[in-house]
């Protein structure tokens, strides 16, 4: 029987309802004063009489915000809206992949899932925007992971420029964060499955059919790599969830 250790951690505290409802309050005065990621926040006094609560209740209700990327603290500063960022998707998501183990790999399933669908989605859509710069550029990072994979090198910092690339004509910065945030967690929690000596050299030949389809602006053609590109992860995750 496991033995489970209730005490808590020294140091940690759980957030008191009342700075949940200050941070809530913070929210709302960002929202209500139209306020835009990069915009300076009023002072600690200010946001104080603009709140209506104490200055340790502000304080630590900015820390709740600060960690979640809703606020930037610059030290000598001030404080800042935060820009759009996906961390604590990140963190929340990787954490759920490392917690369930060798045994239960369904949420690096399910990032896998929402990965190829995003990107099978977007594939006319990727055609239209592509340039040629752009296609030159994916073509010289499937080349390099085809050259790295025949080495028995490791590519992974390619294929997150390869996946952020594909993205980036669309403009669209939170398609760009997404495709960055569920990479992230599919890199750390992928590592504890065990892989085929050949899976490397498909994965690369899978890159490089998906800049052969993009070069034949065949959206058809596109939609079928980006699933051919993922079916190694899918044959380890399945071989895991067997043994």
């Amino acid at each position: 029987m496991t033995t489970i250790d209730a005490s808590p951690l020294r140091g940690a505290e759980r957030p008191s309802p009342r700075r949940q409802e200050v941070a809530t309050r913070i929210k709302e005065y960002i929202l209500r004063n139209r306020l835009k990621p990069g915009n300076l926040l009023p002072t600690e006094t200010e946001l104080c009489e603009a709140v209506g609560a104490s200055r340790s209740s502000v304080r630590e209700a900015v820390k709740i915000l600060s960690a979640l990327d809703i606020v930037e603290v610059r030290h000598g500063h001030g404080t800042f809206v935060g820009r759009m960022s996906l961390n604590a998707l990140v963190e929340s998501l990787t954490f759920r992949g490392l917690l369930s183990g060798e045994d239960d790999h369904r949420v690096l399933a399910q990032v896998v899932d929402v990965r190829q669908t995003l990107e099978q989605g977007l594939a006319a859509t990727v055609i239209d925007a592509l340039d040629e710069q752009h296609r030159s550029e994916l073509s010289a990072l499937a080349d390099e992971m085809h050259s790295r994979a025949a080495r028995g090198e490791d590519f992974l910092d390619v294929d997150r420029a390869f996946h952020l690339k594909l993205m980036e004509p669309l403009g669209n910065d939170l398609l760009v964060q997404l495709t960055e945030a569920f990479w992230q967690v599919q890199a750390i929690v992928a590592p504890t499955l065990q892989t085929e000596p050949e899976d490397r050299v498909i994965t690369a030949q899978r890159h490089q059919a998906i800049v052969a389809a993009l070069t034949a602006a065949d959206a058809t053609a596109l939609r079928s790599a980006v699933a051919e590109h993922y079916a190694p992860i899918r044959a380890s995750i399945a071989r895991a969830a067997q043994s």
